[in-house]
């Protein structure tokens, strides 16, 4: 069992920025690949940005040049940058331990809310 705590979410407006932090617990001495997944209000939860346990990094193509993630092994911990945020990236954010081959959420956090004002 792995549990993932998320922080830094929060109320910013167009053009700020914001740091979402993810720690993962459970598994004492274990890398995970972890990821971030997003879901606006009437729409379905869709992939951000993932890095494996090796620093290799996959993004959405939205987030591109926009949104960095980045990890500390030794705190088992990701985070995600988001600069030039848009309106449209309102959303609660979700950190998960991701599939590394399906991109896809193993296990999730409870997410941390993300709002973008215009």
């Amino acid at each position: 069992q792995v549990q993932l705590v998320e922080s830094g979410g929060g109320l910013v407006q167009a053009g700020g920025s914001l740091r979402l932090s993810c720690v993962a617990s459970g598994r004492p001495g274990s890398l995970y690949n972890m990821g971030w997944f997003r879901q606006a209000p009437g729409k379905e939860r869709e992939f951000v940005a993932a890095i494996s346990w090796s620093g290799s990094t996959r993004y959405a193509d939205f987030v591109k040049g926009r949104f960095t993630i980045s990890r500390d092994n030794g705190k088992n911990a990701a985070y995600l940058q988001m600069n030039n945020l848009k309106p449209e990236d309102t959303a609660v954010y979700y950190c998960a331990v991701v599939v590394w081959s399906t991109q896809t959420g193993d296990y999730w956090g409870r997410g941390t809310q993300v709002t973008v004002s215009s």
